[in-house]
């Protein structure tokens, strides 16, 4: 059975002094706690520090973006092999406000998930339709063209690196949540399209988190249907309190 996980993404929050504690409280609260995976996303700028102190702990640190080529004249953007310097083993790829507030496209959300493998990064790989498409009756048509497309020439063996995030736009930062149904059965749609790109296997032994709007209030409701493996947490990350609640709510299963 596989232990859920429950990731962070701290966006464009914090400082480094809180990022700092909130890493050491994490670590600590977390120490010899084994039923549970877990990590957080940092701003890139944190990354080394809160890397040192995660070090030798149970809590991954994923990036929460990098840049499809190695390196470049690519002024403000990062690249994996940076990311992967300073200690991170996760990143995000694809995260909706990537995809619609800086237009970054299948293709390039492609380049990205090829170049985090290469170098040995696992790819948090995130896919979700707008509200107009949820409500237009397309919501299967765009996550299968996000997945098919974000994993196109990604080989069986370089999948089982991947953590794949179903994050309904709609339901990101507004205090909406999809019903726990409402996600269990993307979840399922997702893990039913590994089974045929890929076998079935495969399929099921891949993570497939949620994202939108995950609360303490929520997350075992979320985490008690049969295809969410865990969850993706935005503003709920950036408070301790709130976070550790989540963690301790799902690891109690």
């Amino acid at each position: 059975m596989k232990r859920p996980f429950v990731i962070g993404n701290w966006k464009m929050n914090l400082t480094l002094v809180r990022g700092i504690e909130f890493a050491k409280l994490l670590k600590d609260s977390l120490h010899g706690k084994d039923g549970i995976m877990c990590g957080v996303c940092p701003p890139f700028i944190f990354l080394k520090e809160i890397c040192k102190i995660l070090e030798d702990s149970n809590v991954c640190v994923a990036a929460q973006n990098i840049h499809s080529e190695k390196y470049g004249a690519y002024t403000g953007e990062v690249s994996a092999l940076m990311i992967k310097e300073v200690g991170c083993t996760h990143v995000l790829i694809g995260h909706s406000e990537r995809r619609h507030i800086f237009h970054e496209d299948d293709s390039f959300i492609n380049a990205k998930i090829k170049t985090a493998l290469s170098v040995n990064l696992k790819p948090i790989f995130c896919v979700g339709e707008m509200l107009d498409e949820r409500e237009a009756g397309r919501t299967k048509d765009v996550i299968r063209n996000q997945l098919v497309r974000g994993l196109r020439d990604v080989r069986a063996d370089q999948l089982k690196e991947i953590v794949i995030a179903y994050e309904p736009v709609w339901a990101i930062g507004t205090g909406k949540t999809a019903l726990p149904e409402q996600a269990d059965e993307v979840h399922s749609f997702i893990r039913n399209t590994i089974t045929n790109e890929y076998d079935k296997n495969l399929a099921k032994s891949i993570y497939i988190l949620y994202g939108g709007s995950v609360k303490p209030e929520n997350a075992k409701e979320l985490t008690d249907q049969s295809e969410i493996d865990g969850l993706l947490v935005g503003g709920a990350s950036i408070l301790f309190e709130s976070f550790l609640k989540i963690i301790e709510v799902v690891s109690k299963g």
